[in-house]
């Protein structure tokens, strides 16, 4: 059976790469033909090499009180996912499961694969227990499913990295007792398998995982003994052997809070550090750009396909704004952000559907 009645299938095939993504759920519902093209992971990359597919942030934010029309941080804010389009400067809001009715776990974890965002651990917003609940969004049939629960005991405050195709990784963070972890694990996303990775060679509390070249990179944290004294080192998980490699001593620059470190392109790393962002190619940091006096407290930063969108605030209690850095010259655009997506963010992922 065509496609569109009418026309060759590859010219249909063509016409249904073209619908934006929120639309994606009503193409599905229209025949099987369609659900079953739309579906493939084909049809993604189609749209990725016919330059057709969309450029996705999504956050967790903190919805925004208003009082006449000015922000107001809340004592207890509800966090929410929302969607930036940086590449348009839209902003949307993706609808909750019912199960996320009083907001999303304090410090949950996001990680996209394929056309697959998860949503994993964090406190929960009532009990203030540790969830180790895992839910991931598909964007192309718009739906929430529950996935496998994270396995062994509470962790709250890991890396999470995503190698974009089919795993999740989770290293360090902290246990119930606040004791730091040195264990990590993956989660294969398409099964719905937890697999258990080896252990780390050291603690690493509040550490930040990137996924780069194969490897899975954990960068800082801190061990139980340090309680909140970041240290400079990281460690690299090799998938090929599956095996970690030395602790890399010296790392970062200066011992701080890594998590607005992120991937760059051509093996680079970005990160802010005070008012600084600052790149890290070939073991050597150095200065790029100057953080825009709006962000100078940066609460997200994300990276894609040469451009950094860092996300924050002049200052405490202060509406939160959007600001792209251009790697290829280092200049700065401001995204403007509605009042509503002005809430705190915490934390993010990039993908592309």
């Amino acid at each position: 059976m065509a496609l569109i009645s009418g026309l060759p299938d590859d010219i249909a095939y063509d016409c249904l790469s073209h619908v934006e993504y929120d639309q994606f759920p009503t193409v599905v519902s229209v025949c099987k033909g369609w659900k079953a093209e739309v579906e493939l992971p084909e049809f993604l990359q189609h749209r990725k090499v016919a330059g057709r597919s969309q450029r996705l942030i999504v956050m967790v934010q903190a919805h925004v009180v208003s009082n006449h029309g000015v922000f107001k941080s809340p004592d207890s804010p509800v966090y929410r996912l929302t969607i930036c389009e940086p590449d348009l400067g839209n902003w949307s809001e993706l609808p909750l499961l019912a199960h996320f009715a009083d907001g999303l776990p304090m410090f949950c974890q996001l990680a996209a694969v394929g056309s697959d965002l998860v949503v994993m651990g964090g406190w929960d917003p009532l009990t203030w227990t540790i969830s180790k609940s895992v839910f991931i969004y598909n964007f192309v049939s718009g739906a929430w499913r529950r996935g496998t629960d994270m396995p062994g005991g509470g962790r709250i405050f890991f890396g999470c990295a995503a190698d974009s195709e089919q795993m999740v990784y989770v290293a360090g963070g902290h246990d119930d007792e606040k004791n730091a972890l040195r264990s990590s694990m993956a989660y294969d996303v398409a099964k719905d398998e937890w697999i258990p990775l080896p252990d780390m060679a050291r603690e690493r509390d509040e550490c930040k995982a990137i996924f780069q070249g194969g490897k899975l990179h954990v960068i800082g944290g801190y061990c139980t003994e340090m309680q909140g004294r970041f240290e400079r080192s990281t460690e690299t998980f090799n998938i090929s052997t599956w095996l970690w490699n030395q602790v890399q001593e010296g790392f970062l620059q200066v011992a701080t809070c890594p998590r607005t470190c992120v991937d760059g392109d051509d093996e680079t790393m970005y990160m802010c550090r005070g008012d600084d962002v600052v790149q890290q190619k070939h073991d050597t940091w150095k200065f790029v750009a100057k953080l825009p006096a709006q962000v100078r407290n940066p609460d997200c930063v994300t990276a894609w396909q040469g451009k950094v969108l860092v996300i924050g605030s002049a200052g405490f209690g202060e509406p939160h704004r959007a600001y792209v850095l251009h790697l290829e010259d280092y200049t700065w655009t401001k995204l403007e952000t509605p009042h509503k997506y002005s809430g705190h963010v915490q934390s993010s992922c990039y993908l592309e559907v």
